[in-house]
């Protein structure tokens, strides 16, 4: 999974608002059996299939929702097993500083979308993207990134993740772009079956990032995007 947090800065103004008619509702979707990536330190969820009685909202992410995205995230990237208990709240509290400094921040090439379960507004998933630098050796380019993709546990295989993607393309469209980019672990197959399905390649012109011998190899994976006809 892309775990990495982008600094982007604050500023005192704040336009977002939370209103149920805010034009931030991107789409409502049923959920699906489709598998969302989870850490690699969670087992992947069973091949069950669950039908809840509410849909999912994928929206805009607002400032009301910081709390609840940091939740999901801390919960997605360090769930709180063995020591990691006892650090968990300090890893949540930078998440959520460096979460709402960069909603607050307005930037033009950057957005976060979240998925909620119809109306009771209960925050489940989370998606960034934002143009970013890639470096191929001694050049620069840049390229919508997507990180921090997470999907509340209780909510996993059920096409939340599959659908936070989905909302990405538009967006780096509207930026101009035709191709968007992730990272993934190498480890980490069920992640890299979702990406495959929906369009996604490696990169095999870049070098992998190097990690401990203990851990996986990151890969980088691109998506070339189509268009919609005029």
């Amino acid at each position: 999974m892309c775990g990495k947090i982008l600094r982007l800065g604050s500023d005192p103004s704040d336009p977002w608002t939370n209103s149920q008619d805010d034009p931030s509702l991107i789409g409502i979707f049923p959920l699906d059996s489709c598998y969302s990536p989870h850490s690699p330190s969670i087992s992947p969820p069973s091949d069950a299939i669950a039908r809840p009685a509410h849909p999912v909202v994928i929206r805009t992410a607002v400032r009301q929702d910081v709390r609840a995205l940091a939740d999901v995230l801390t919960d997605s990237f360090h769930p709180p097993e063995g020591l990691m208990f006892w650090v968990q709240p300090f890893l949540r509290l930078g998440i959520y500083e460096d979460l709402r400094a960069r909603l607050r921040a307005n930037t033009p090439q950057y957005h976060c979308f979240t998925a909620t379960l119809g109306t009771t507004g209960l925050v489940i998933g989370t998606v960034e993207i934002a143009v970013r630098p890639l470096y191929w050796g001694a050049y620069q380019v840049d390229y919508p990134y997507i990180s921090n993709l997470a999907v509340h546990p209780d909510y996993r295989r059920r096409g939340v993740a599959r659908q936070l993607l989905l909302n990405c393309e538009p967006k780096a469209l509207e930026w101009g772009f035709q191709a968007i980019y992730l990272h993934v672990l190498d480890r980490n197959r069920p992640a890299r079956k979702l990406y495959k399905s929906l369009g996604y390649h490696t990169e095999e012109n870049w070098p992998a990032s190097g990690f401990p011998l203990w851990q996986s190899q990151r890969l980088l994976l691109y998506k070339t995007l189509m268009s919609p006809p005029t």
